[in-house]
């Protein structure tokens, strides 16, 4: 087969995995900078060009498409999707996910736990909004933040009324969200690959830290999955509409809550922490399911 990564960075870890993984089962496996292709948008052959060559078919795409670059990166894989291209997650699916109140709202709707999350647009809202979660202490959060940028713990109402001020005043998008303090700093990352759970780890926040990502000083260890947690990361990740996704979720006192779906989850914590091969159980999906025009949405909106 001839797999194409969609990729900023070569040397990142889980696009190298990525591309040994697929190389080492014998296919040709090419990384392409996203941003560097252009498309030849036309009525009978369209066609993705890169560095003034169109590039040639390939049996699948692994769209890692940075946040920082949705818009277009998705652009790109639509064309793709135009093309027949099997890509491993869908533009569509891509973007509910990177729209945090789009996909929590999609979440909702097929009763998908989550905890309490208000958005709004006007400061006289403030203080029915931060009541309406249950109070502080709140998690407020920017919509485009990623990595835990643009999240903030406020402990007092008055603290959450004052943050929630400036960032209106900046005109900046932001949820409002009910803090589970029984988390204890921690959360689970489910790696979803194909309606399974292949991978799980349980990742913990550094002292005095409510985040619990790895880069902001956060541990990780392996963990075993309840049944009901097992199916909240499946159904997350469907209603997503994602093949291949990372689904974070908090253990409440009310059950599992999912507080993101990433489309584009780092391979190196989730494998140094399990120690299994996540980037060979995603080069076997494809080989399950690289099929021409075995797309879901076929470059739809």
């Amino acid at each position: 087969m001839r797999i194409a990564i969609l990729s900023r960075n070569e040397n990142l870890y889980s696009t190298r995995r990525l591309k040994e993984a697929g190389e080492s089962r014998g296919h040709q496996v090419d990384i392409i900078d996203t941003l560097h292709c252009y498309m030849d948008i036309t009525r009978s052959r369209p066609a993705v060009r890169y560095h003034g060559e169109e590039l040639p078919y390939y049996d699948a795409v692994i769209p890692r498409i940075g946040a920082s670059v949705t818009f277009y990166g998705t652009a790109v894989v639509r064309q793709f999707e135009v093309m027949g291209t099997f890509c491993v997650n869908e533009s569509v699916a891509i973007s509910r996910s990177r729209d945090k109140l789009r996909s929590l709202q999609l979440l909702s709707r097929k009763d998908v736990g989550l905890p309490r999350t208000g958005f709004a647009n006007k400061p006289d809202n403030i203080k029915d909004l931060i009541a309406n979660v249950g109070g502080a202490p709140v998690v407020i959060k920017l919509l485009e933040g990623t990595q835990g940028i643009g999240v903030v713990l406020a402990e007092t109402n008055k603290t959450a009324e004052s943050i929630i001020e400036a960032f209106m005043g900046l005109k900046a998008n932001i949820l409002v969200q009910e803090f589970i303090e029984e988390a204890g700093g921690a959360d689970i990352r489910c790696f979803v690959v194909g309606n399974k759970v292949v991978a799980a780890m349980k990742r913990q926040g550094a002292e005095g830290e409510f985040r619990s990502n790895l880069h902001r000083g956060g541990s990780a260890r392996l963990v075993r999955l309840s049944r009901e947690e097992r199916a909240t990361a499946v159904n997350a990740a469907k209603v997503m509409g994602l093949n291949v996704c990372g689904v974070d979720i908090l253990q409440s006192k009310n059950g599992p809550v999912v507080m993101e779906v990433n489309s584009s989850p780092g391979l190196e914590g989730i494998e140094l922490a399990t120690e299994k091969d996540v980037a060979g159980l995603i080069i076997d999906f494809i080989e399950a399911n690289a099929k021409p025009n075995n797309n879901r949405t076929r470059g739809k909106g």
